[in-house]
């Protein structure tokens, strides 16, 4: 399912750099308050909750709820002293989980 998940890191930096991440998800994002037109109930089916980690370590984390639009965007800074590995997860309501992974390197 990482076809649906979508980052934009770039490839290097310099030590101590700030960087840019750029990170969206297609996915719904259905609140369980919406209704078809024959009156039923589009079943609740949320991301609840996005990690993002770097080397191992938890860099950013971020908790949707229910008034989150569809494809939620997400951009952050982090800091590099290092060269690393980025590993993206989301976590949907349903137990669901999409993952995407970038390298960086300091030069």
């Amino acid at each position: 399912m990482n076809e649906q998940a979508h980052v934009k890191v770039p490839r290097t930096a310099k030590m101590g750099e700030v960087v840019r991440i750029m990170t969206k998800l297609n996915h719904p994002m259905e609140s369980g308050w919406r209704r078809r037109q024959n009156g039923e109930i589009v079943p609740k089916d949320l991301i609840g909750e996005f990690s993002c980690q770097f080397n191992g370590a938890e860099v950013f984390k971020a908790e949707f709820d229910s008034g989150t639009a569809g494809n939620p965007y997400l951009s952050f800074f982090v800091r590099i002293n290092q060269s690393g590995h980025f590993r993206f997860i989301w976590s949907g309501q349903n137990g669901e989980r999409f993952y995407k992974e970038a390298d960086i390197e300091v030069g």
